[in-house]
């Protein structure tokens, strides 16, 4: 598992009004080191020219330098149009040094109107990234995003490229050459055509997804780091531009040895949505320093922008090293409906858990065949095996928000979240009428909740107004300035909002403070929703949450919530913590679905209860310490 860290200081490299030439827009950066400064390369564009063909704007690859990697200055035209295949414009840079030689590969446009036929890969030399020796065109077909390895592979120079961009369907592909003039023989591309299938790089997963390789290959210990940018429903208006990575071989970079599942980034803020094509961004280089992968792309056409992800962690996701940090109880599903008892004939789920004494005590959500929801309490004293489990429900609807109107089916009480707070214990749930979900609050003292004295739980109270859904609610156990902090969630958006006392029936909450929203096009992107109570440690307040992809398949992430404030997200996770993979997690009320609302610490290990399926319950564990290290900016 990792994070990606966004920088602070983004857009690192803004369009100059000052600059005709970069007045509208400078992004797709890629940056090559030179001592002790860092060039960046990107892509600068000019305002529309009035008098100029078709009233174009035209690119050039520019050159800004820096000592830190965030403040560039020095900014010049490096590469600009001046040949027939490069004509109408130089796009997107990518810049690798082998030997004393840069090799500066771009998009070269040859025509108008723009097409699969005019926009071709060219390449460009340098000995010192001021002046350029020569340029030549480079493949004789429709094709972008060329990038060298920086190092010979096999004692022959290699590299990837997109082909087929401006058709359907591109792929990134593998070229090596012997001697590097082969980079620019029209001879060599077409006998390398002929056999072009067995060049491909196979990462395509659905027929309409667009690909186009990202940053030049860094080097690793494990193998090539391979950023590309993949792009679902291509051409649609909900299109979505992701980052992907790929691991490949040192000596065979043919062979993946690794690669995400999914994007781990894609466009979420300002200004990544909003510039010349909105909800944009894409990666154009890469370098590894202080042990981070710097993601260095342009953001909606228009800005430079940088990201950083530990690289161990990155890399251990990737080289499936992590595939069971959770590790699952052998004995899943530790609940499943009994025989014969009504009220839980239809699924026993989302259990919430907390250690009191020495037992953990788990309250259930169990489902009748009508629909209904009540709550059945169990008990476990190692955590795993369930030594009590009631014969009716601990908890039942008693009030008008989680009872139907008119009577009937599909009401209750639902997914609860446990805390205790000084010498009581509060539990938030789901009130449900059968029109509108509410969060809804009750609390009962510790030694009754010990004694199974279920009578003793106060009125509830729903604290969420009348006709707005909201659900998936957990109380933080320390206040924040004299304020108790609710953590909840409005349709598809975990929010915050602010209590002043615990006394519920007093207060209410009536404003959605935006902590964490949907990714769309991630694997959280259909909607978010808070899955476990706020546990504090040094690093800050960790919390589980549940994301919802466009396949409506149920995952489990993680953030870290700052100390001070807790309203502000330091960390989360970029790939699932957890999801489904188990029969009776894929197979169920409902296909695909883990849902926890139970977490619970041990001796450093964190124990997990989750709903599986919409139908049974499980319990997975993981080592705290090495849930904050995923959590590592």
């Amino acid at each position: 598992m990792f994070t990606v860290t966004r920088s602070e200081f983004n857009p690192i490299i803004s369009p100059v009004k000052e600059h005709p030439w970069e007045a509208a827009a400078t992004f797709n950066g890629c940056p090559v080191i030179q001592g002790k400064k860092i060039s960046m390369l990107y892509r600068a564009m000019s305002e529309p020219d009035p008098l100029n063909e078709h009233h174009l704007a035209m690119s050039v690859i520019a050159r800004a330098t820096s000592t830190d990697g965030i403040r560039y200055d020095n900014r010049q035209v490096l590469i600009c149009p001046d040949t027939d295949f490069d004509s109408h414009g130089c796009e997107d840079p990518r810049v690798t040094k082998i030997g004393s030689t840069y090799y500066i590969f771009y998009t070269a446009l040859g025509g108008f109107p723009f097409s699969a036929d005019n926009i071709k890969v060219a390449v460009a030399l340098s000995k010192d990234l001021k002046t350029i020796k020569e340029k030549h065109l480079v493949t004789p077909f429709n094709a972008k995003a060329m990038a060298l390895f920086p190092e010979k592979i096999n004692g022959k120079m290699a590299a990837l490229l997109t082909i087929n961009t401006d058709r359907k369907p591109s792929d990134i592909c593998f070229a090596e050459f012997d001697p590097p003039e082969e980079m620019w023989s029209e001879p060599y591309w077409k006998k390398w055509q002929e056999n072009v299938d067995a060049h491909k790089l196979n990462i395509r997963r659905l027929p309409d997804d667009h690909l186009e390789l990202g940053a030049p290959p860094v080097k690793t210990d494990r193998g090539w780091l391979v950023l590309y940018c993949h792009m679902q429903r291509y051409g649609r208006s909900d299109q979505v531009f992701g980052f992907e990575v790929l691991l490949l071989d040192l000596k065979n970079p043919r062979h993946i040895i690794g690669r995400t599942k999914g994007p781990f980034m894609v466009p979420e803020m300002f200004y990544e949505k909003v510039g010349h094509v909105s909800h944009t961004i894409f990666p154009s280089g890469a370098l590894i320093r202080d042990k981070k992968l710097e993601v260095y792309y342009g953001a909606t056409d228009t800005y430079c922008a940088v990201a950083t992800i530990p690289v161990d962690n990155l890399l251990s996701s990737i080289a499936d090293d992590e595939k069971k940090i959770m590790i699952r109880f052998p004995g899943n599903p530790i609940l499943t409906p009994r025989p014969g008892v009504l009220w839980e004939s239809a699924g026993t789920i989302n259990p919430a858990a907390i250690d009191i004494g020495n037992k953990t005590c788990i309250f259930y959500r169990a489902v009748s065949n009508g629909n209904i929801s009540t709550l059945g309490y169990a008990e476990s004293t190692d955590g795993f095996s369930i030594d009590f489990r009631g014969e009716k429900p601990a908890y039942f609807p008693r009030v008008d928000f989680e009872n139907k109107k008119d009577g009937g089916d599909n009401y209750g009480c639902e997914d609860p979240r446990l805390i205790k707070i000084g010498d009581k214990i509060f539990m938030t749930y789901t009130g449900y009428d059968g029109t509108t979900p509410r969060v809804a609050v009750t609390s009962i003292g510790v030694k009754d909740f010990s004694n199974r004295k279920w009578s003793a739980w106060t009125r509830p109270e729903a604290i969420t107004p009348p006709g707005v859904t909201d659900k998936d609610a957990v109380i933080l156990p320390e206040p924040v300035n004299g304020k108790y902090m609710v953590i909840h969630r409005i349709n598809e958006v975990i929010c915050a909002d602010f209590v002043k006392s615990l006394d519920f029936s007093k207060e209410r909450i009536n404003q959605c403070i935006e902590m964490i929203a949907p990714r769309r096009g991630m694997w959280d992107g259909g909607k978010v929703g808070i899955s476990t109570p706020p546990v504090k440690t040094k690093a800050g307040w960790l919390v589980l949450y549940h994301g919802v992809s466009w396949s409506t398949t149920y995952r489990v992430g993680a953030v870290l919530l700052d100390l001070n404030d807790p309203t502000v997200v330091l960390a989360r996770t970029a790939v699932p913590l957890f999801e489904p993979e188990e029969d009776y997690e894929r197979k169920g009320i409902t296909k695909d679905v883990v849902f926890p609302c139970g977490l619970t610490v041990r001796k450093g290990i964190a124990y997990v209860y989750y709903g599986a399926a919409d139908y049974s319950t499980g319990v997975a564990t993981i080592k705290m310490s090495h849930l904050l290290r995923v959590l590592e900016r």
